[in-house]
């Protein structure tokens, strides 16, 4: 059960990460043994999302390939993607000189000239970017932030005001116009345009922006009020509660946005935040390089860029980010749960265990420490100790919404690993009351009363609606065929298992039960069939006596197939 991350890109139109160009392209295949071996190596590492080994290898296949537009593009965005700027910097020069009007190669140009503090150079680079819509869109936030570095206040509102004319960017141009107001002083436009912002809702960044704009006013009722409407939410709990403690301090911040370069970076943060779907994980990752090359203490962007790397499976990565979350930042407790669970996910529970054990130790009113915990000692069949740690988390808040169903269904399954089925009932029953729908729960409880042969026309009808939720699922179909089967609708059993084998190839306890219904209808070769492939499957040892022996005797004929 994973801490959500409420990081909402604020107004960017829907499919945003098609906009943005960088992608690892498909060069031609060099001709010599050594180019070919290193271009092969450059296309597995980029195959297998290994961000440094791709960079390197592109680089030295360009060595080889010096004018091949494609290598270069590859080898420029590899870098950007593993982090080395510097290196992508260097490329993005060749990539203008063949393409002057390359955006992502002007964005990285003007990214470094703003680290220099080199405004006007940054101002030259990028509006010499191409003319699409993401590239307008990325011209006018990085020449308004650069505009703002060097007290151009007209030039900086000029280009809000045409990014606001842009379609779908609306949002985006209203938050930057209260970011970039706020950074010059203008406290009358600010205040507008914090509060036109705020009107299509909180985000982490919107709550602290305005939030630190309320105290640095010296609003304090004000700025406590604001907090305390969004402190109920846990995903704004960190920003309210250190905004709170500040105001109880009587500390002033500074601007959420320091610095004009750092305006940039958020602007960075936030397209990076649009692009939410794997296909567009390795966009994400360099926009957010970028922003953390001109913005190291970025923590939310450090916690996105290692969420975008777990959607990529790249779990050490995404610790070694993690890692550099400091102590001092109001997500560094977010990120450590979240690095214990990647510990967890690449076989070193133990470590993983420790590390949560210690920050609950440390803080244990914190719930999603606890669940994270329940989550890892699930992972690793000790269902009495998760069970214990999800009863903490349970007894911390309040689980009473929709969302909270995972946490009920978490412990239920933990509850029937150490045979309690009667509390695993009960806490399946609570899920399914908080979400009805649900197609897990649904399969989870209807599967389970038709294996204990319990309630099996309820348990159908639970499984039906699953299927109809969600009629991809294999294992779903799987749960239908075998409910089918325990009413003796032998010839229904058998249609739905056979859309479940095709849907999961390989699971031994579907083939298993299709193997019985085709059995129980007469196709008894069939059934034979679908046996020997369960065993060839893997099954588990109990299950494999059972299989071995309907093989050599068969099924009890004495039940009828409708």
């Amino acid at each position: 059960m994973r801490i959500a991350l409420k990081i909402a890109a604020i107004g960017l139109a829907a499919g945003l990460g098609a906009c943005a160009s960088v992608k690892d392209a498909a060069p031609p295949v060099p001709d010599h043994a050594s180019e070919y071996a290193n271009y092969i190596s450059a296309r597995f590492a980029a195959v297998q999302f290994d961000l440094k080994g791709a960079s390197h290898y592109y680089s030295d296949s360009l060595k080889a390939d010096p004018a091949n537009k494609d290598l270069l593009r590859s080898a420029f965005f590899f870098a950007s993607a593993s982090g080395d700027i510097d290196e992508a910097a260097r490329l993005a020069q060749l990539v203008v000189a063949q393409t002057p009007n390359d955006s992502d190669a002007r964005l990285t140009l003007a990214v470094v000239a703003l680290r220099k503090h080199d405004f006007a150079g940054a101002r030259a680079q990028i509006n010499q970017s191409d003319t699409g819509p993401f590239a307008a869109m990325m011209t006018a936030l990085v020449d308004g932030w650069a505009a703002a570095g060097i007290g151009d206040k007209p030039g900086a509102i000029a280009d809000m005001t045409k990014l606001r004319a842009q379609g779908g960017a609306e949002q985006l141009a209203m938050l930057h116009l209260a970011l970039v107001s706020d950074y010059l002083g203008d406290a009358e436009i600010a205040e507008m345009a914090y509060r036109a912002t705020l009107t299509s809702g909180g985000t982490p960044r919107v709550i602290d922006a305005y939030g630190r704009f309320l105290e640095r006013a010296g609003r304090t009722r004000d700025a406590t009020d604001f907090y305390t409407k969004f402190s109920a939410d846990g995903a704004l709990r960190a920003i309210t509660g250190a905004g709170l403690a500040r105001l109880k301090a009587g500390a002033k911040p500074d601007r959420m946005v320091p610095r004009a370069e750092d305006g940039v970076a958020e602007a960075l943060f936030t397209v990076a935040a649009a692009q939410t779907d794997q296909a567009s994980a390795l966009a994400a990752i360099h926009y957010l390089r970028l922003a953390l090359y001109l913005r190291p203490g970025l923590d939310l962007g450090a916690v996105l860029l290692a969420d975008r790397l777990e959607n990529l499976q790249k779990y050490d990565d995404a610790i070694a980010v993690y890692a550099t979350v400091d102590k001092a930042s109001p997500y560094w407790r977010m990120a450590q749960v979240e690095m214990a669970l990647d510990e967890a996910r690449v076989k070193r529970s133990d470590a993983a265990i420790a590390h949560l054990k210690a920050l609950t130790a440390d803080q244990p009113d914190d719930a999603e420490a606890w669940i994270a915990l329940g989550d890892t000692y699930r992972s690793t069949d000790k269902f009495a100790e998760a069970t214990a740690a999800y009863d903490r988390a349970v007894a911390l808040r309040d689980a009473s919404k929709s969302a909270d169903w995972q946490l009920y269904f978490a412990r239920a399954v933990s509850e029937q690993g150490t045979k309690n089925w009667d509390a695993a009932e009960a806490d399946l029953q609570k899920a399914l009351a908080l979400s009805p729908a649900e197609p897990t729960l649904l399969n989870y409880l209807g599967y389970t009363w038709v294996d204990q042969n319990r309630n099996i026309a309820q348990a159908l009808a639970m499984l039906e609606k699953a299927h109809t939720l969600k009629p991809t699922d294999g294992y779903i179909a799987d749960s239908v065929g075998w409910a089918y089967y325990k009413l003796g609708r032998y010839a229904d059993a058998a249609k739905a298992l056979q859309v479940a084998v095709e849907l999961v190839p390989g699971d031994p306890t579907i083939n298993d039960h299709l193997g019985d219904a085709y059995w129980r209808t007469g196709r008894k070769l069939e059934a034979q069939f679908q046996w020997n492939h369960a065993l060839a499957f893997g099954p588990a040892d109990a299950d494999k006596a059972v299989i071995e022996k309907k093989l050599k005797d068969g099924l009890d004929d004495g039940a009828k197939s409708n």
